[in-house]
């Protein structure tokens, strides 16, 4: 008998088949590592965050400038092009790793640079913590994760609208006058507390907000300008975010609790490293999520004897995403296999114990 199609949302027929099976907030691999070495690699510094973040900012305004100032004529294209990928795409890093605590010791440091990009690849930063410790807790976990980017079959025309933001980006729109509203969804409910919900209405009519003033400043001025600025960079420079986004996890194992089965590290050039904060280094950040970003390569040096071969390039790794992507369409059980070295330890491998034949 061939197994129904798996059910993604939190509420349904696989998040309590997952709960059932023991793949909710279960136990899950980690590489062995000293604790000496492991403590040393957790420390947090300001130092490398605020270079990083000093250079991020001045490359955005230099560009900002650039494309003011060229307005109305081609040579403000590249200046945008620019600062659209450093505002609609290197912000993900950013939000993301300011949003674990850990590119910053400072706290407050995090908390602006989350808060700043969050807005600007618009997704609201309290629902999105919450997801996010999901995402960590129950990793590709159907029915718990409620990051799973490529579920099965995919949904190719929503991942074409995804290169610039569209299909999320609207979505995003439409929750936050629901959340402006005081409501949650009913997937939200499950996974942010009770505590926290009123700065999820907070932050979406300040949000809304800003958005209005920005169209009253392009209907005052008679131009696009201002929303170049803010709001539609996460659209036109949104083509990074998915470029490195789906090689995290896109095509691989579900449901098996060994991040070296449903994660890839992929090997990037410096520039690429720069705008995705290392994140490239992803087995090793699902598997030790408290190191910090700059603190990766190390642990990635640490670690590599008992993972699979990272893939040399994004290019290698695209080699065996389309094809995946492609095939499961027709073939949504298919997933790639990650091979783990010779000598690795292994662990019990749970892909298809929530599964059920078709009725």
């Amino acid at each position: 008998m061939t197994p129904s199609a798996r059910d993604y949302s939190l509420i349904g027929r696989d998040s309590a088949l997952a709960e059932e099976n023991g793949l909710s907030a279960a136990e899950w691999y980690a590489c062995p590592i000293p604790r000496k070495a492991l403590k040393e690699l957790m420390k947090r510094s300001d130092g490398p965050a605020l270079r990083d973040t000093v250079i991020w900012f001045a490359a955005l305004l230099s560009s900002a400038a650039g494309g003011v100032y060229f307005w109305g004529s081609w040579w403000a294209v590249p200046f945008f092009l620019v600062y659209g990928v450093l505002y609609g795409s290197s912000s993900d890093s950013r939000w993301h790793e300011a949003g674990h605590g850990t590119a910053f010791k400072t706290r407050w440091m995090n908390d602006v640079v989350y808060h700043i990009a969050s807005f600007m690849i618009l997704r609201e930063p309290t629902v999105w913590r919450w997801s996010h410790t999901r995402h960590h807790t129950d990793t590709i976990i159907v029915g718990r994760d409620p990051e799973i980017a490529v579920p099965r079959p995919p949904d190719v025309t929503g991942l074409l609208l995804n290169v610039f933001a569209i299909k999320s980006s609207l979505r995003t729109i439409r929750h936050l006058f629901i959340h402006a509203a005081g409501r949650l969804t009913a997937e939200e409910q499950t996974f942010i507390p009770e505590m926290e919900r009123w700065k999820v209405t907070l932050v979406a009519r300040i949000y809304l907000a800003i958005f209005a003033a920005v169209i009253a400043a392009c209907l005052w001025m008679g131009s696009l300008l201002p929303a170049m600025l803010v709001g539609l960079p996460t659209f036109y420079g949104g083509f990074m975010t998915i470029f490195f986004g789906l090689t995290q996890h896109a095509g691989l194992a579900e449901d098996v609790l060994d991040h070296r089965l449903n994660t890839r590290t992929v090997y990037m050039n410096p520039l690429f490293r720069f705008l995705y904060w290392n994140m490239n280094y992803h087995v090793e950040h699902h598997m030790f999520p408290m190191v910090p970003y700059h603190a990766l390569p190390k642990l990635h040096d640490a670690i590599k004897d008992d993972c699979p071969a990272p893939y040399p390039s994004t290019i290698a790794a695209y080699r065996e995403i389309i094809p995946t992507i492609l095939r499961q369409i027709r073939e949504p059980q298919y997933h790639v296999v990650r091979q783990l070295p010779s000598g690795a330890k292994s662990v019990p491998y749970n892909f298809g114990t929530v599964l059920r034949p078709a009725e």
